[in-house]
């Protein structure tokens, strides 16, 4: 199988701070011998923002206008985004995501990634953090020879610095897991197991996921049989007991995604897991159109560039009730995505790495493996709001969206989520399989969805 890398709980105290620091400790020494439940499928996983990085090793982020003369594109940095989402009145009431902890999930990371995330934040006058790393297994060293590696390396990058840009309070954990062919428990299983761990620990308050399998390529899933991918929810159930919100990127491929290959696409409309998982709250993308003080110049689009952002029916799940209310839309499945943020390439975002020696200095990335990070800053502000994890939001969501919340932004251009040759959903008034409930204004999203959910 291909895999693309495309709860109510109590405020942090001393004490909670003091338990999650033991278990970071103890987590890289449990890694390595703490497997998936049996019968899980093995995986071998690839990440999905390769392809959707046209810019590398720039020595500077550069203007707007320069962006579009040299590369024919539009690319934006983290105070534009600040700006593009009003995020800015919340930092100045001191909401900045302080005493909650973003879960960021990779394959192999990135050797430089705290250097880089301190470069980038020195570039843009935001504070740095300190990027606690977990390995989980026996995480080779890292080659930048090895395209595999500085792949997922990239994707690690463009986590870490999107979810603290915004967020820049919050406490990020980056799960570092050791993908390999001759491993026993490989790919899909590995990052569960590793999520499962941590939420048990008490470590993380969201996790943001910027990875996914098309659905058919599960085993059994031709005949009907969905146990390979069903046997994978443990850690999504364990979340949902715990109250951790889980993210996931709705994928890169429009309304099909990728065979088995990781190359050829599905003629047909798919969907892919675990962003199709009703326990993960689906994030989809967009297209942003900003001038330099990070203003819009007209409303978003639906992303579709070098990528196009991943939505529609699931084949494995059904219609969740908290989407009873768009059940024209989705009719008897579980649709995606949820909501977007950024992930167009042509607005794409600044990001600064060190990782591979030959391309050292600043990329211009996309793809929904950018807007979950994003999202998961969100879901950390909210978090601080409401004193208490938010744990399962889709629910929240849903219920902002009937009440016609001003935090929820329709995204309703015409533009269209089709890939590939396969004919995708347009954005339209309301929910769409193209962007979800839409994009968000973060001053007005932020205290709606920490008051939804409490009550949810």
């Amino acid at each position: 199988m291909h895999i693309a890398r495309t709860g109510r709980g109590v405020a942090a105290s001393a004490a909670t701070v003091a338990l999650v620091a033991a278990a970071l400790a103890a987590t890289s020494q449990a890694g390595a011998t703490t497997a998936a439940p049996a019968g899980v499928p093995h995986t071998f996983a690839q990440p999905a923002v390769a392809g959707h990085a046209l810019v590398h090793g720039v020595a500077s982020p550069l203007p707007i206008a320069q962006c579009q003369a040299k590369w024919h594109i539009n690319c934006y940095n983290p105070l534009q985004y600040r700006t593009a989402y009003n995020l800015n009145p919340l930092y100045k009431k001191g909401i900045t995501g302080k005493g909650r902890t973003i879960v960021i999930v990779d394959s192999f990371g990135s050797p430089t990634v705290q250097h880089d995330l301190d470069v980038y934040s020195k570039q843009f006058g935001l504070p740095s953090t300190k990027v606690k790393v977990v390995k989980w297994g026996h995480v080779p060293a890292f080659d930048p020879k090895n395209s595999d590696m500085t792949g997922w390396a990239g994707e690690t990058t463009l986590d870490v610095e999107m979810a603290h840009a915004v967020a820049p309070g919050a406490k990020i954990v980056l799960v570092e897991t050791a993908v390999s062919e001759t491993e026993g428990t490989t790919g899909l299983p590995e990052m569960m197991s590793a999520e499962k761990y941590l939420i048990d620990h008490g470590v993380g308050d969201v996790i943001s996921q910027s990875f996914g399998a098309t659905e058919n390529t599960f085993p059994g899933f031709g005949r009907g049989d969905f146990s390979s991918i069903k046997k994978l929810r443990y850690a999504f159930e364990d979340a949902q007991r715990k109250h951790v919100t889980v993210l996931a990127s709705s994928g890169d491929g429009g309304a099909t995604d990728n065979k088995l290959d990781g190359k050829t696409y599905y003629n047909k409309r798919v969907n892919s897991w675990p962003s199709a998982d009703p326990l993960v709250t689906s994030i989809g993308g967009t297209q942003l159109h900003l001038n330099d003080k990070g203003e819009r110049v007209k409303p978003d689009s639906v992303y579709n560039d070098y990528g196009a952002g991943g939505g529609g029916q699931s084949h494995v799940f059904t219609r969740p009730s908290f989407q009873n209310g768009v059940k024209n839309v989705v009719g008897t499945r579980r649709g995606t995505p949820d909501i977007s943020m950024a992930a167009a390439v042509n607005g794409g975002a600044w990001v600064y790495s060190s990782y591979d020696p030959t391309a050292t200095g600043w990329d211009v990335s996309g793809g929904t493996s950018e807007a979950s990070p994003l999202f998961s800053g969100i879901v950390a502000l909210a978090d601080q709001v409401a004193g208490h994890r938010l744990g399962d939001i889709n629910g929240a969501l849903y219920t902002l969206l009937q009440q016609k919340n001003p935090g929820v932004v329709d995204v309703n251009d015409g533009t269209d989520n089709s890939y590939e040759g396969v004919k995708g959903y347009k954005a339209v008034n309301g929910y769409d399989m193209a962007t979800g409930v839409g994009t968000l204004n973060a001053l007005r999203f932020v205290p709606a969805l920490a008051k939804a959910a409490h009550h949810s």
